[in-house]
């Protein structure tokens, strides 16, 4: 009995899809070409129907997109908390009133002022009374666009005894707006009214951050350059530039108000140099700030004390003048470390 060998069936090749774990469904060729022709319609629906979809966004729109326009020039208007214009309203309306009955253009130029002054009678003075000068020295608001201001004038061509007197009036002044509610100007909502002069509190002198005050060293180099600015910034004598610290900028005083200056004496922020080591020559960079009292003579004015507070840069063995500050320096936590700058770059 012979036993017949089994031949292998041959092997089937397995799909080259991977199995992705989801379930595939193969569709006939009929149905894909349902599919397509669905698609396709579907597609020249859209293509359609967009600008009809369109025209009638536009048409159901209620609310219109805005188109900007030019802006109107602004107009001037008062700060509410800005006393400087109410200021000085009130100081040129007290000029005005003062010499109002000097002649009917000056009524009518208080009216300017205060509209209510044209149907008043204004006696004809003997004199006429003029305010030479005139300040504000106290500004209260009382309410939004309503201030009291008091002014000091200085009246002449008054009597004798009070020739050259400052007196005091006290002023109301209102801002004025447009009917649109634009504001306009200012106007004064009565006549001054003269009053007794500000009493305001008398505190002490405020502390500065300096050191005790002595003479300068002829030997200091610090005071052989404040003298030398000095003597270009207030006399015209010397070229000022060659003082300066580089970056800074800073113009002599035209026409020159004196012929000489004198250093009497100064006073260092915070510790200042060493005793003795005020001639040694400085690190490049170090600062000193120092409080300079002068005085100045003039052809029409003799020894006329001033104080500076000038910041001083070293460089190249010499002090430049970096800043003439614009305030001395306070003892105070907040300023005694940090001065305003005043005429510098």
């Amino acid at each position: 009995m012979k036993w017949r060998r089994n031949e292998e069936a041959p092997a089937v090749e397995e799909s080259a899809v991977p199995d992705t774990g989801w379930a595939t469904t193969s569709l006939s060729t009929g149905a894909m070409a349902n599919w397509t022709a669905v698609v396709r319609w579907s597609a020249w629906g859209l293509l359609l129907a967009g600008p009809l979809l369109g025209g009638w966004a536009l048409a159901s729109s209620t609310h219109p997109v805005p188109v900007p326009t030019r802006a109107e020039r602004p107009r001037a208007q008062p700060a509410s908390s800005d006393a400087v214009a109410p200021a000085g309203f009130a100081e040129l309306y007290v000029a005005a009133y003062v010499k109002a009955g000097a002649s009917d253009a000056a009524a009518e130029e208080l009216a300017a002022f205060y509209p209510a002054a044209r149907s008043m009678t204004w006696p004809t003075q003997d004199g006429v009374e003029r305010a030479e000068s005139a300040s504000a020295v106290q500004v209260r608001q009382i309410s939004a666009g309503y201030w009291s201001v008091t002014v000091a004038a200085q009246i002449t061509g008054s009597s004798k005894d009070g020739e050259g007197r400052i007196r005091y009036f006290q002023v109301p002044v209102r801002a004025t707006s447009t009917s649109k509610g634009a504001a306009s100007g200012w106007v004064a909502a009565a006549l001054p009214g003269e009053v007794a002069a500000p009493t305001g509190g008398k505190g002490a002198a405020p502390e500065l951050s300096y050191g005790s005050a002595h003479a300068p060293l002829a030997s200091d180099p610090a005071v052989q350059t404040i003298n030398g600015f000095l003597a270009a910034y207030l006399t015209g004598r010397g070229e000022m530039d060659r003082y300066l610290s580089p970056g800074t900028t800073l113009h002599a005083v035209r026409p020159a108000p004196y012929t000489s200056v004198t250093i009497t004496q100064i006073a260092d922020h915070g510790p200042g140099p060493a005793e003795g080591a005020e001639a040694q020559t400085p690190p490049d960079g170090v600062q000193r700030r120092l409080l300079v009292d002068v005085e100045g003579e003039g052809r029409h004015t003799s020894s006329r004390p001033m104080t500076y507070a000038v910041k001083l840069r070293a460089r190249g063995g010499r002090w430049e003048v970096a800043a003439l500050e614009a305030a001395p320096a306070l003892a105070t936590s907040d300023s005694s470390s940090h001065s305003p700058e005043g005429q510098d770059s």
